[in-house]
């Protein structure tokens, strides 16, 4: 049980105010809740399952620089997908069947944890703890900071004019997509 305090607790600390979190409040800001904390959550338990698994061996097989390159693109790609809604007088809106949508999240979730710091802790903890221990610690430790994170980009959209908010959202998308390309 000590493991899996110890991975929740460490994961969500480093998740605080990381690239995650940023995505979570972005993507609650063009999709329902439940698709984003859906998506959001099958890509952590995914790369925290691969990380715990496989440990520092994923260095190897996938380069960093060329995941931060697909990510950055992206994200980039995201960005300028929300710009031309928003010039255009157009409401972003997500795609018709949540499949799609939890698609999208999942696979940019995937694509920026891949080489993360959580990514790295949930590997460096499992060389001293039972793999599947910290596999659930670090999954619930970043679902808890995905959940927080979504219910805030909820509550953005109580108060802010749902342009200014698609606004903020693309340039959320195009700093994180910056920050990957850049490192």
């Amino acid at each position: 049980m000590y493991a899996v305090l110890l991975s929740a607790a460490l994961v969500f600390v480093a998740e605080l105010g990381d690239k995650s979190q940023l995505m979570s409040m972005t993507f609650a800001t063009r999709y329902r809740a439940r698709t984003v904390i859906l998506g959001a959550g099958l890509a952590c338990t995914l790369t925290n399952l691969v990380s715990a698994l496989v440990g520092n061996a994923i260095g190897d097989a996938l380069p960093e620089h060329a995941v931060r390159l697909a990510g950055g693109v992206l994200f980039l790609v995201f960005a300028a997908l929300t710009l031309r809604h928003l010039a255009a007088g157009e409401e972003p809106k997500p795609p018709a069947t949540g499949g799609a949508a939890v698609f999208v999240v999942g696979a940019a979730f995937v694509l920026s944890e891949l080489g993360d710091k959580t990514m790295l802790a949930t590997m460096t903890l499992s060389t001293q703890y039972h793999w599947i221990l910290i596999w659930i610690g670090s999954t619930i430790g970043m679902l808890v900071s995905i959940v927080l994170a979504v219910f805030v980009g909820r509550a953005l959209l109580q108060v802010l004019p749902i342009k200014a908010v698609h606004l903020v959202s693309a340039l959320l998308f195009a700093g994180v997509g910056v920050w990957m390309l850049v490192g």
